[in-house]
């Protein structure tokens, strides 16, 4: 049977539209780091880049090799960790241009050293990319965390992110870091902005 992360981990990515308490274990990642406005070619691009690593692997047996414990799975969906630089935090003025951000597909746990250096042979085989070079493998937790569903538009999140402040408030913990994580739900070049569904993250402390 195959493995649908929607089914198998709703915990973790398919929570409501009120904030909650989840613990996050440790999981793999193919990772891209990035500046700028996301509305930019540049974040397409890498985004791209990713979702070719992400289906090297989905795709590794029609390619003719079989990963030790592979096992049929639906890709999981983008994610990204998302702060600013210096000069858009000093600034009185949000400014799309002072993102920094790391994006992210998650892969299953089967995917190893050598799994990872056979996604990029294939990869780079079917479309060469200069932007593969800047792409990684890596192992994220983020642990104990308040994330909420958000949908709508990404310009209105911040309404989202007070009712999680709210919720972290009254429930005495404390935020570890503004940088926060957002899980791509929906796809914005297909679903209508008032509808598309992001996962919205924080990683907090007792």
């Amino acid at each position: 049977m195959k493995y649908e992360w929607r089914k198998d981990e709703k915990e973790i990515y398919l929570p409501k539209e009120k904030p909650a308490l989840v613990k996050v274990p440790k999981a793999k990642y193919f990772c891209i780091k990035g500046k700028g406005n996301p509305n930019d070619g540049d974040f397409s691009n890498r985004i791209a880049v990713l979702y070719s690593l992400a289906y090297a692997v989905r795709m590794m047996p029609k390619s003719g090799f079989i990963p030790d414990g592979y096992f049929e799975y639906t890709v999981y969906p983008l994610e990204g960790l998302w702060d600013m630089t210096e000069v858009g935090k000093s600034s009185e003025v949000f400014n799309k241009d002072e993102l920094i951000y790391t994006i992210m597909i998650k892969q299953p746990d089967f995917v190893n050293e050598e799994v990872t250096k056979k996604a990029f042979e294939i990869a780079n085989k079917k479309k060469p990319d200069k932007l593969l070079k800047e792409a990684y493998f890596d192992e994220i937790g983020d642990g104990l965390s308040v994330q909420m569903l958000h949908i709508g538009s990404y310009d209105n999140e911040p309404e989202t992110f007070s009712k999680m402040k709210e919720y972290i408030n009254e429930n005495n913990l404390k935020i570890k870091s503004l940088v926060h994580r957002e899980i791509y739900l929906s796809d914005a070049r297909k679903v209508e902005r008032d509808k598309l569904k992001t996962v919205l993250r924080y990683t907090v402390t007792k």
